[in-house]
């Protein structure tokens, strides 16, 4: 059963102004995430863009937002196929838990200036 469903879209430039700024990347981006974004060159900014929305897409479909959700615990990983899915751990996982979710589908996009992120909770 889907118990939510959240969707976010991005303006890639907002975040590429980010990039400069390390100890923001590190307050929104687990280690992981950063390493993967970094080696993405001039795809950094998009990688980084429709990661951030994939987060703001998980805390709409929670129905709460991201209220007492640390950014970090929400986490873009990719399958050895390449296919994107959502990593949590500490307060997002708890989050996800208390709605009773048990699985969680991912679909990422990206253009040249807008990154947008999909994502359903099933419980």
């Amino acid at each position: 059963m889907i118990l939510g469903l959240g969707i976010d879209i991005v303006e890639v430039s907002r975040l590429e102004k980010w990039l400069n700024d390390k100890k923001l990347l590190e307050r929104f981006f687990n280690k992981e995430e950063l390493e993967y974004v970094l080696s993405k060159g001039d795809g950094a900014a998009r990688s980084l863009a429709v990661r951030f929305a994939a987060k703001e897409a998980f805390g709409k479909a929670l129905g709460t937002g991201l209220a007492g959700i640390e950014l970090k615990d929400i986490a873009v990983a990719n399958d050895k196929t390449g296919r994107p899915f959502l990593k949590l751990s500490g307060t997002a996982f708890k989050a996800l838990k208390e709605k009773g979710g048990a699985s969680i589908h991912l679909s990422l996009t990206h253009e040249k200036t807008t990154a947008a992120a999909v994502v359903i909770i099933e419980g």
